[in-house]
C-alpha cells in the first residue's frame, strides 16, 4: 500500500498578507496575469496596481462568472497574448479553480489568492469545470498544488457572512469523506491511500468546527478578525483543502455534483450543498445517532441547510430527486463509502435527511 499527502508549496495567512504579494510574485516571474472576480476587479485592483513592484508587468482581465472549459480557453489565449510567466487567481472557488486551470495548461507557477473562506479549492491541485449553465461536468487533476496560497483575512473579513458559513459546510464534510476512505480503503484525489497525518487533519478540521464555528460566525458578523476567526479561515482553507485531497472524497461531493442537474439548487454555494450531502450520507452509511445529532446540530446553529427547502428543492418531485441520486451514482467518488450505493439508496438518503431535518425544525 502506498499513501500521499500533498500540500501548496506556501500558504500565507493573515491580516494585510496581501502586502506580500508583490515580493511573491516576483520571486516566481515578473510578468503576471491576473484573473479576478468581478467585485475584487472594482475594489482591490486599483490598489493591487498601485502597490506592486515596478519590476512587475500586471496584466488583469475580469472572470467572467463560470469555470467552463470556453473560459479557460479564453483566458488562457489573453494570458499567451500577455506572454505571462506567472497566472494570478483572485477571487472566489471557480475564479480560482479556473487560474489553476490556465497556469496547468500554461505550465507556469500560480499564486491564489482567495476573497472569501467559501471552499476548500484554493490549496488543492484540482479544478472542478462546469457547463457554462452551471452544471458539473467533470473534476481536472494538475500536476502541482499552486505555488502560493495567500489569504488575507483583512479581505475575508469584508465578505458577506454567509460564505464563511458556506465554507464550514464545505469542511464538514472533509471528515466523513476521509474517514470513509480510510475504512474501506478507498484512495485519494492523487491516486494513493490517505496517510495518518491526512486522517489527522481532517478530523482536526472537524474538531476546529465543533469547537469554533458558532464564535466565528459571531466574530465575522462583528467584523472582528480574532484568533477564532483566523482559525476557522484555516481551518476552511487549508486543513480542508489538505483533508480532502488527501484523505478523499465519497458522498457528500458526488451527492453535491447530482443536485447540480436541478437548476433550482445551482442557486447555492458549493459549501451548502456540499453540507447537505454530507447529512444524506450520514443516513446513506447508517452512522449512529448521537454522530447524526451532533452533526444537525452544528448546521443549525451556524446556518447551514438541513432541508431539502433551503436548497431550493422544497418541491422537488420523487423523480427529481431519484435523478440526482442517478447523477451523483455517476460519480465514482460515492463508491469510496464503506456500505452499497445504488441510486435508490441515495435517493433514499436524501429524503431521510431532509425528513429528521424537518422534524428537528418543528420540535422547537
Amino acid at each position: 500500500m502506498v499513501s500521499s499527502i500533498v500540500f501548496p508549496r506556501r500558504y500565507i495567512q493573515g491580516r494585510r498578507a496581501l502586502e506580500c504579494l508583490s515580493s511573491e510574485t516576483l520571486r516566481l516571474g515578473e510578468a503576471a496575469f491576473l484573473i479576478v472576480s468581478h467585485t475584487p476587479f472594482i475594489k482591490i485592483l486599483p490598489d493591487i496596481r498601485q502597490k506592486m513592484d515596478k519590476a512587475v508587468r500586471l496584466t488583469a482581465e475580469r472572470f467572467s462568472g463560470e469555470c467552463s472549459d470556453e473560459e479557460i480557453t479564453r483566458l488562457y489565449k489573453l494570458a499567451c497574448d500577455a506572454k505571462a510567466d506567472i497566472i494570478i487567481g483572485m477571487g472566489g472557488g471557480k475564479t480560482l479553480d479556473t487560474a489553476k486551470a490556465v497556469a496547468s495548461r500554461l505550465k507556469k507557477p500560480v499564486i491564489i489568492i482567495p476573497t472569501v473562506a467559501s471552499s476548500d479549492a484554493p490549496c488543492s491541485a484540482l479544478s472542478v469545470v462546469y457547463t457554462p449553465a452551471g452544471e458539473f461536468k467533470r473534476v481536472v487533476t494538475h500536476p502541482f498544488n499552486p505555488d502560493v496560497v495567500l489569504v488575507d483575512t483583512g479581505l475575508i473579513i469584508q465578505a458577506p457572512v454567509r460564505f464563511l458559513v458556506a465554507g464550514m459546510g464545505d469542511a464538514l464534510s472533509t471528515y466523513f469523506e476521509a474517514e470513509s476512505c480510510r475504512v474501506k480503503p478507498a484512495n485519494n484525489t492523487s491516486g494513493y491511500r490517505g496517510t495518518a497525518t491526512a486522517y489527522d487533519l481532517a478530523r482536526l478540521c472537524y474538531k476546529n468546527l465543533l469547537s469554533d464555528g458558532i464564535q466565528a460566525k459571531i466574530d465575522a458578523e462583528a467584523h472582528r478578525i480574532t484568533p477564532t476567526f483566523e482559525r476557522i479561515v484555516e481551518t476552511n482553507t487549508l486543513l480542508s483543502g489538505i483533508g480532502f485531497e488527501s484523505g478523499g472524497l465519497a458522498a457528500a461531493h458526488a451527492i453535491h455534483n447530482g443536485l447540480l442537474i436541478l437548476k433550482e439548487a445551482r442557486r447555492f454555494l458549493h459549501g451548502e450543498l456540499v453540507a447537505f450531502g454530507t447529512l444524506a450520507s450520514l443516513f446513506l452509511t447508517q452512522k449512529p445517532q448521537d454522530i447524526i445529532e451532533r452533526t444537525y446540530a452544528f448546521c443549525g446553529s451556524v446556518g447551514l441547510p438541513t432541508t431539502l427547502s433551503e436548497i431550493g428543492l422544497r418541491d422537488a418531485s420523487d423523480e427529481e430527486i431519484l435523478a440526482v441520486a442517478k447523477s451523483s451514482c455517476t460519480d465514482n467518488i460515492i463508491f469510496n463509502e464503506s456500505v452499497p450505493v445504488t441510486a435508490k439508496s441515495v435517493s433514499a438518503a436524501i429524503k431521510k435527511a431532509s425528513l429528521f431535518g424537518n422534524e428537528r425544525k418543528s420540535t422547537r
